[in-house]
């Protein structure tokens, strides 16, 4: 069915976090499907900026894309976009990512994670929209030894304060559900990964030192699994849920959280060398202890995704790796 009839021909869409790497995807999709999207970004230097401006300049190609340059943080900004450009659907990817860059600057994450959410929520509340759609993380699961998991684990135990501030963010948007009758639904991506990434995440890392002839370093040995998730799966999950609010809960609450990943986990060393392979590239390695705040291993149960929308992400490492290292050999000019 057509994505505008399934959300009653509304189009008025925010995207937070819009020139973000899946903020820029998802605004890519929607503006495909005919949608108008309004992105909102501060455009920090937590990594290259110029990324993020490339980005942005694909999506202004389309007549149907607006960019505001804003802080999540700053509520007035906010309350600006809800009240000129009423949007009817928000999807919230704005966010201080990272676990490592959260130990040594929680400021950050403080800023844009909690007050930043809060804000967004008080947004919500005041200028109602049809469904509030967040960025969650798997950094929620912590060190849990079950896999895989599920929606229905304890995660009451996070390993960064990265994890916290996205439990709280499930936490605030329930209660402000419950309060507010907000139609919220919280998706905890796990490990995304694709052309157009973040650098700061280990996969793009790797290639770039992996081009440069500079040692990796791969942590824990080598011993870590990831449920790695190619973005045009998140995309499409993303778009599943959009048109589709969640019924209330046992609690009276408006409300929903869903994984979504690859429910493959795969082999650390696995994914190097298949990165090698799309680069025709073999890194030299440096194997060192497995660092704070990381944990073993990632494992998305998507039973939920599954039973409400028959869908669940299956692309491989093979096809999303080689899709980047095209995107990547191009965008950086090497032979």
């Amino acid at each position: 069915m057509d994505f505008l009839k399934r959300i009653g021909g509304t189009e008025r869409i925010l995207v937070t976090g819009g020139a973000g790497f899946i903020g820029y995807h998802l605004s890519k999709a929607l503006l495909e499907q005919g949608c108008q999207v309004i992105g909102f970004d501060n455009m920090n230097d937590y990594y290259e900026v110029s990324l993020k401006e490339a980005r942005l300049k694909n999506l202004k190609e389309y007549g149907s894309f607006e960019f505001i340059k804003g802080d999540l943080a700053d509520k007035n900004a906010l309350e600006e976009i809800f009240k000129t450009r009423k949007p009817d659907y928000v999807v919230n990817l704005g966010a201080q990512a990272g676990v490592r860059y959260s130990i040594d600057n929680p400021d950050a994450y403080m800023q844009s994670n909690m007050i930043g959410f809060y804000n967004i929520l008080e947004c919500c509340r005041h200028y109602p929209v049809t469904h509030l759609i967040y960025a969650s993380s798997s950094s929620v699961y912590g060190a849990n030894k079950k896999v895989p998991f599920s929606v229905e684990d304890k995660v009451d135990n996070p390993v960064s304060l990265y994890a916290a501030t996205k439990k709280s963010n499930e936490l605030m948007a329930h209660a402000y559900s419950k309060l507010y009758d907000i139609p919220a639904t919280g998706l905890r991506f796990f490990t995304v990964y694709g052309p157009m990434g973040r650098p700061d995440m280990a996969y793009y890392k790797f290639a770039k030192k992996i081009v440069n002839n500079e040692t990796i370093q791969i942590y824990n040995n080598g011993d870590m699994m990831r449920d790695f998730t190619y973005v045009d799966d998140i995309v499409k999950g993303i778009l599943n849920i959009i048109p589709n609010p969640p019924a209330e809960n046992e609690a009276g609450a408006k409300y929903k959280v869903y994984n979504i990943g690859n429910n493959k986990p795969e082999k650390l060393m696995d994914y190097i060398s298949t990165l090698e392979k799309c680069l025709g590239m073999e890194a030299k390695k440096e194997f060192l202890p497995m660092q704070p705040g990381d944990v073993y291993q990632t494992y998305a149960d998507v039973t939920e995704l599954m039973n409400d929308f028959g869908f669940k992400p299956s692309t491989t490492i093979e096809e999303g790796l080689g899709k980047f290292a095209e995107w990547f050999k191009e965008y950086y000019n090497i032979g």
